[in-house]
């Protein structure tokens, strides 16, 4: 009965979230067209932020309630599940050469950024409890470097892909109709992210519900079903991308999410009493390195351009769904 109750509220927080993600993305790319950013840099940066939103309430939900592992799982898994959503994508798109986008190395660029991000959320992990409780401002010192780092990484990411974004922005949206008011899309935007940000807790109440009812461990269950289910806006957001055809839309709030999912685990570092790092199981690394790994698979896709592909050999959609299927298994035995 428990189980039950806890999947039911998860199905309910899910269809928000759906309706949220959709009107988020059509947002989003009104606000490209119209200020002339571009959908590669609005899809990094601000839809990437803002379907991020649901891993910041529902993680900082987990950290009150004892459960950092559950937190760090959603954070870590839903970097996974972002990417297993962009190669599921492009399998659906029926792409040849470039994965879904043939404008590599921008998105090459914004890939290696959350890879970076990712590896020194690994390296906090290590050395975590070899630090202890040492913290500056309640943030560990790992943590700190991954801020500055994300900081670092989208004025590099803005700086280098600005032209090539207006540009793009203009091409893809020459033949759309006039662009509304930006003050009412603006608004649209903030509304369907504060439906986003709300329904978060919700999901991190019915994610330890779920976990205490099936004996399952919370960094498993952080890892697979609360990731899955935080990443529905990134789901959803570039479905709807895809349908519009948005691809730079779709693959810069992958990455984007990617990025800002590490830099989530400061303010939870914050909420949590004494070093985030160095009260999580050491189990989260496995999990970093399978999203460095796909990631890394996901950035050649983008800059080998062949024709055709042989499957789980040549970097495309499969092998990163086998190294995220891969990797999600390895936590599970290894728990």
């Amino acid at each position: 009965m428990d189980v039950m109750k806890s999947l039911l509220e998860f199905a309910v927080c899910a269809a928000f979230i759906v309706v949220a993600g959709t009107v988020l993305t059509k947002c989003a790319d009104t606000i490209a067209e119209v200020t002339k950013l571009g959908r590669l840099l609005v899809g990094s940066v601000l839809l990437a932020g803002a379907t991020s939103l649901p891993e910041l309430t529902v993680d900082i939900s987990a950290i009150r309630l004892g459960a950092p592992d559950l937190a760090i799982g959603d954070l870590l898994g839903s970097s996974l599940a972002n990417l297993l959503i962009l190669a599921v994508l492009d399998l659906t798109h029926h792409s040849n050469g470039h994965m879904l986008s043939r404008r590599a190395a921008g998105h090459a660029l914004s890939g290696s950024m959350s890879s970076a991000l990712t590896a020194l959320v690994g390296l906090a992990l290590l050395t975590g409890p070899m630090i202890g409780n040492v913290t500056l401002l309640g943030i560990s010192p790992g943590l700190l470097l991954v801020a500055a780092a994300y900081i670092g990484g989208v004025r590099i990411v803005y700086h280098d892909q600005r032209v090539a974004a207006v540009e793009a922005s203009v091409e893809a949206n020459e033949a759309h109709e006039p662009p509304k008011s930006l003050s009412k899309v603006i608004l649209g935007f903030v509304a369907a992210a504060a439906v986003i940000l709300v329904v978060g807790p919700f999901m991190a109440h019915a994610a330890e519900g779920f976990a205490k009812a099936t004996g399952l461990g919370r960094t498993f269950v952080g890892t697979t079903l609360v990731a899955l289910c935080t990443s529905l806006p990134e789901l959803v957001s570039s479905l709807t991308a895809i349908r519009m055809k948005a691809f730079d839309l779709a693959i810069g709030n992958v990455f984007g999410s990617n990025s800002f999912n590490m830099l989530l685990l400061v303010p939870l570092d914050v909420v949590h009493p004494g070093a985030l790092m160095a009260s999580v199981a050491a189990g989260h690394g496995i999990t970093c390195l399978a999203a460095i790994l796909a990631t890394q698979t996901a950035i050649m896709g983008q800059l080998y351009n062949v024709e055709g592909r042989c499957k789980f050999i040549d970097p495309d959609a499969w092998l990163v769904i086998a190294i995220v299927v891969g990797g999600l298994a390895l936590v599970y035995y290894t728990q």
